[in-house]
């Protein structure tokens, strides 16, 4: 009898490694970055984010980008990064003045990108989000996702300056 139950407490065990190990594959990859800015208009980062066709001035790591027809759910661009190959970006969702989500697909997975403002007593408040899902997300992570990741912090950045210095000129 109790050979029996170690063999049914193995096979348990046996089962639910399985179920956890399928469920931890199957899981999102998620990264996030937020930075608190002053000196700098919601509006003005608004505008230079739907702007896509002019994301070049702000994003260094791109040769271009390019949008016809408005900034909404189910519209796309093209964005062909320095180095690669152009890619098909489809926005996903679009809330006016506050935040959109675009969506890349890969084979084998997609990439979600969110943009968020959020104005706070202290400052706008600037985050991106980025979430990978899919079976050969780990791949895309390497070989792309992860440096988009990692350039968030600067992009951003030069994105702030870009709204600052368009502000400055349209106030002289």
């Amino acid at each position: 009898m109790t050979a029996i139950f170690k063999i049914f407490s193995f096979l348990s065990l046996l089962i639910s490694f399985t179920t956890v190990t399928k469920a931890t594959e199957e899981t999102m990859w998620t990264r996030s970055f937020s930075k608190l800015y002053s000196d700098v208009n919601k509006e003005d980062i608004w505008h230079l984010w739907k702007d896509v066709n002019t994301w070049p001035q702000w994003n260094k790591g791109i040769d271009y980008s390019k949008m016809e027809g408005p900034f909404e759910v189910g519209n796309f661009f093209m964005l062909k990064p320095k180095g690669g190959n152009p890619v098909k970006i489809v926005l996903t969702e679009v809330k006016e003045g506050r935040k959109f989500t675009d969506c890349t697909t890969f084979p084998g997975a997609e990439m979600y990108d969110t943009h968020v403002i959020e104005e706070t007593p202290e400052g706008l408040l600037l985050s991106n989000t980025l979430v990978v899902t899919g079976p050969e997300k780990l791949l895309w992570i390497d070989r792309i996702v992860q440096n988009i990741a990692d350039k968030v912090p600067y992009k951003m950045d030069a994105l702030v300056n870009l709204a600052r210095e368009s502000r400055s000129k349209s106030v002289d």
